[in-house]
């Protein structure tokens, strides 16, 4: 009964709106990591950004909307961007994991934030933080454009996935930990392992005074090690692959995809 439900539903959207394959096709050109999608997939990902583009609000600053135009090809590059993530889950899943917001605001640079955390030692420490992205348990994604505008291509940066990563990662609670909810056939403790391994390795990198593989942000928080490790499983997979194949291997079975074979011939794969 439930998938029959489901089936008409699906059927009922794409009578009242019919599918824009002229604008995705568009929005694929724009973006490598979507032009490398396999036909199956691409379809697949197309439709659902399309849903994805109805049920959510999407919405400009003033300021930005004044003189920047987003145009359809440009929403369906972004939605698609976010639906990626999901896009290896079945239908039910995606719309559970991104059920905790409604609203994607694009503002027209980054942001500053006032931040207080507490050390180890007890001491609280104030500063601003500039931020290209934003999420919160009930409030909107936010993103900067110039910040969107880099996004998309196989460079271990994406703004949409880190961001979306972080609405993932709250699907069990209302912190960004690092610790998503999993599917049954995946282990807590193993997650909690590889996972833990990376840090030190992060935190090992930062005390010798070198550079990690990954970008250093992964390094400040444990739910931002997540949120950074999807952008480069998306985005730059060959890199994660290279330096943390344990990762690579837990985000592959966790997706349910495997971004190595979406690469461009640019991008060899690792040996």
């Amino acid at each position: 009964m439930l998938d029959r439900l489901r089936r008409w539903r699906a059927e009922r959207f794409e009578a009242r709106h019919p599918f824009p394959q002229e604008a995705w096709d568009e929005a694929r050109s724009r973006l490598p990591l979507l032009a490398f999608l396999d036909d199956e997939e691409a379809a697949r990902l197309g439709r659902r950004a399309w849903r994805f583009l109805h049920a959510k609000r999407f919405s400009m600053h003033p300021d930005l909307a004044a003189h920047t135009r987003f145009d359809e090809p440009a929403q369906l590059a972004l939605a698609a961007q976010a639906c990626l993530l999901t896009l290896g889950w079945s239908e039910e899943d995606h719309e559970e994991a991104f059920s905790g917001f409604h609203e994607i605001l694009i503002l027209p640079d980054a942001f500053h934030r006032q931040v207080e955390e507490l050390d180890e030692y007890g001491v609280m420490h104030a500063y601003e933080d500039e931020r290209a992205g934003e999420t919160s348990a009930q409030g909107p994604v936010v993103v900067a454009f110039p910040d969107l505008m880099e996004s998309g291509d196989f460079n271990g940066f994406n703004v949409v996935i880190h961001e979306l990563a972080h609405k993932v990662d709250m699907g069990n609670s209302l912190d960004i930990d690092g610790f998503p909810p999993l599917p049954r056939d995946m282990d807590p403790k193993e997650w909690h392992r590889v996972f833990t391994a990376v840090w030190d390795d992060l935190q090992a990198h930062l005390e010798r005074g070198e550079t990690p593989p990954i970008d250093d942000y992964a390094a400040t928080h444990p739910g931002e090690c997540f949120a950074v490790s999807c952008e480069y499983f998306f985005s730059a997979p060959d890199v994660l692959c290279e330096a943390y194949p344990e990762l690579y291997a837990l985000l592959t079975h966790y997706f349910r995809q495997a971004p190595l074979e979406r690469l461009p011939p640019a991008h060899p794969e690792p040996a």
